[in-house]
Formats: C-alpha cells, sequence, structure tokens
C-alpha cells in the first residue's frame, strides 16, 4: 500500500522503494539587461539549476553561466502541462520576461500546477519601469494588453485626463493607437513609445503624428488622453446612437434600468436573449474587463450588428452565439445573468434560463405588447419577484410648443435566483 506521507511504495520483496520527489518549479523573471539586472537571489537559482528553461532570446541572456538549457517549443503552450514530471528529482528554472506573474508564465503554471508547486522570483514589470520613466504613479495608470489582442480593447479606457500604458507586440501598434485616437476625437493626445526597458538599448520617443513610423514590436505606448471628443461612460446608458441598429435595441434609458436589474459583476457571465442590436450584452462587458456575455440571435444581419458594435464599442470578446433560445443554450455554460429581450413568450425559454441560473443569479426579461405583458405577469404570479412598469417621456416640438411625448411603457419583471 502507498505510504502517503513518505512518498514511498513497498516492493516485491517487502523493502520500501523511495519514490522521486517532484520538487516546486522556479520561475524567475529577467529583464532585458541579462544577468547584470537579476537579484543575488535570482542569480543563485539559476546557477544552482540542474535545467533552464526558456525562450531562445531569454536563453541567449544566460548563456554560458549555468548547467543545461533548453528552448521552449512552438507552441509553448503544449509543452506546459507535463513540465513537473519531465524534470522529476532535478531543480528546474523557468525563464519569464520581467515580472512572471504579469501577463507572464508564472501565472500560467500557477493555474496549472498550483501555487504550492510553483515559486516565483519577481523582477520589475515593464509597466513598473515605465512608470518610473515617465514619472507617473503606478495606481493611477489604466494598464491593458494588446498583445494577440483585439486594438478595439483600448476603447473603453479612452477618457478625458487618463494615463494608458498600452502593452504592444507589432511595430505598427504606436501609430494605429494615435489613429484611433483620432478617430474619438482626441487626436492631439500625448503618445510616447519605451522600447527595450531596461536594456543598453532603452529607447523613449514621443510624437504627435506616429503615422509611418514603426517602433521595436515588444514595446510599451503610454497615452495620457487630451480632453475634448466624444468620451463614453462605461457607466451603463450609452446614447442610442453609439450602436448600430435596426431599431432592434433596447432604448437608453430602459437599457439603463435593465443593466441596473441585472447587476454585473467582475468575471460574471451574461445571456442576452434576443439580444437584437447586443446592446445590453455589450453594455455589460463595459462595465469590469472581466465581465463575460453571450448574445443569442436567430438573425444572420443583427449578428453581424452584433459583432461590429462589439468592436466599436472596446468588448470584441463577447460571444455571438446562433439560434433561437431554448435550443441555442444547451451548450453555453452557466450564466449568473440573464437578460430576455426577445423570444419571452416561445414555450421553454424562460424554464430553461432559470434552471440555468447560477445561485444568486438575476433573471430579468422586458415586454412591450399586451401578450409579453401577461407572460410576465403570469411569471411574476408562478415564482415571484419585482414586476416594475417602466414608463418614460421626452420633451418634443409641439407647433411652436414643446411637450413631454411619453415612449411605449415597458413592463419589467426581475427574479433572483436564492
Amino acid at each position: 500500500m502507498p505510504d502517503a506521507r513518505s512518498g514511498s511504495r513497498s516492493g516485491a520483496s517487502g523493502r520500501l522503494l523511495r519514490m522521486p520527489a517532484i520538487p516546486a518549479l522556479t520561475v524567475v523573471g529577467i529583464g532585458v539587461d541579462g544577468w547584470d539586472g537579476l537579484s543575488p537571489a535570482a542569480a543563485a537559482e539559476l546557477t544552482g539549476a540542474d535545467v533552464v528553461i526558456g525562450s531562445a532570446r531569454q536563453i541567449a541572456l544566460v548563456a554560458g553561466r549555468v548547467a543545461e538549457t533548453e528552448v521552449w517549443p512552438s507552441p509553448m503552450t503544449e509543452a506546459l502541462p507535463g513540465l513537473r514530471h519531465r524534470f522529476a528529482g532535478r531543480r528546474a528554472v523557468v525563464l519569464a520576461s520581467g515580472d512572471p506573474m504579469f501577463y507572464g508564465v508564472g501565472a500560467t503554471l500557477i493555474r496549472l500546477f498550483g501555487a504550492e508547486a510553483v515559486r516565483i522570483v519577481p523582477h520589475p514589470s515593464s509597466v513598473s519601469l515605465a512608470c518610473a520613466r515617465l514619472g507617473w504613479a503606478q495606481p493611477e495608470v489604466d494598464v491593458i494588453s494588446v498583445v494577440g489582442r483585439p486594438l478595439s480593447l483600448v476603447q473603453p479606457w479612452i477618457a478625458p485626463g487618463r494615463r494608458l500604458l498600452i502593452l504592444v507586440s507589432e511595430a505598427d501598434k504606436a501609430a494605429r493607437i494615435a489613429e484611433l485616437l483620432r478617430d474619438r476625437g482626441v487626436g492631439d493626445s500625448a503618445v510616447t513609445v519605451l522600447e527595450r526597458l531596461g536594456g543598453p538599448a532603452e529607447r523613449i520617443s514621443t510624437a504627435t503624428d506616429w503615422a509611418g513610423r514603426t517602433h521595436d514590436p515588444l514595446a510599451i505606448v503610454a497615452v495620457e488622453c487630451a480632453t475634448g471628443g466624444r468620451p463614453l461612460s462605461r457607466t451603463p446608458g450609452l446614447p442610442d446612437d453609439a450602436f448600430d441598429s435596426d431599431g432592434a435595441l433596447t432604448k437608453q434609458d430602459v437599457r439603463a434600468v435593465t443593466l441596473a436589474a441585472l447587476a454585473p459583476l467582475p468575471g460574471q457571465l451574461l445571456w442576452d436573449i434576443g439580444a437584437g442590436s447586443g446592446s445590453i450584452a455589450v453594455e455589460w462587458m463595459r462595465t469590469h474587463a472581466a465581465c463575460r456575455a453571450a448574445a443569442v440571435e436567430s438573425r444572420a444581419d443583427r449578428r453581424e450588428r452584433i459583432v461590429r458594435n462589439a468592436e466599436t464599442l472596446g468588448v470584441p470578446g463577447l460571444c455571438v452565439v446562433a439560434g433561437r433560445a431554448p435550443e441555442a443554450l444547451r451548450d453555453l455554460p452557466e450564466p449568473d445573468a440573464v437578460f430576455i429581450g426577445g423570444g419571452l413568450t416561445t414555450p421553454g425559454v424562460v424554464e430553461a434560463c432559470l434552471a440555468a441560473l447560477r445561485p444568486g443569479g438575476r433573471l430579468v426579461a422586458n415586454g412591450v405588447t399586451i401578450e409579453t405583458e401577461s407572460a410576465l405577469a403570469d411569471l411574476h404570479a408562478r415564482f415571484g419577484g419585482r414586476l416594475t412598469r417602466i414608463t418614460i417621456s421626452h420633451a418634443a416640438p409641439m407647433g411652436t410648443f414643446t411637450s413631454f411625448r411619453p415612449a411605449l411603457p415597458v413592463t419589467q419583471w426581475t427574479h433572483l435566483r436564492s
């Protein structure tokens, strides 16, 4: 029988056989200045290692100073799951660029093996170095990575006076960021590119026009946003004309009330059923970078609009699902919140959503027709919750005078799963 305390087991002769232990992996951060920039603790980890693993560029920084090296295969991700067992009984050190826990391999390895199985020896991150060079207080800076990600992720962070540090991996990203700022009406924002930070070839360049200019692919683009333009708040209730729509749009005021009832929280998932233009899902995701949403829409032309709206408003990760509820919901992960904007009277939709909701989840459904109001009243009678009538009027010309004209009243049912 295995001995859980000793890591040993009995052989055929009754002797205890010692099984090789699997030591913790050590991840050492290293900068572009290589060995000279390492702390004594980091240097000691590398010199005491049996094998050092890293990219070809990282291995070149420690060449001749360590016992054995191995270059990551491509793609690197395929080599990670079996890493600890492959080097069982040996002291393995993984190199990481800068801070291993800042968009680095350290965080990936901890997700795979657990914090107790991975030791981290940190190094200043590129963001820390950039803030030091610029004189910016790090807690007052918004950091966005577009390394292997769409540039549109920058959109929600553009706001008057905000300071952005954008991690890039392509040589033309500064020019494209400057173009994005111009499109948002803040083309006079200060744009600075910081290249090869911490190394002998470090370069910092500020320009008013980045068109046609390139830089080191792995760089940081710093933006100090100018005032003016048309800033878009991350608080729900964007103007209706911020969305491309064929009219299938939850209007601004009702949208704000609806998002308040849905109560977005970081990391949570929304199902937006009968998404139309995707405005509810888009605004849900804009509230926090970790919010996720699946927009379920049966019409192909509307799905295309949802994709465009998500890209334009800075949430390109929005998942667009083709099909009708409830069939289209079967393979989706369990939601923390559900909005039903279309398909409310389709049999089985509400029941499927209620069954899928996580504990503490919220379901919000809106209706404007007699049929949907009747369905909502029935749901309220069956399941409880809150039934609300939303009536909104806007001032509009009436001859030479002005009067309030009411929009169609909206009935809203909100249900909280215990």
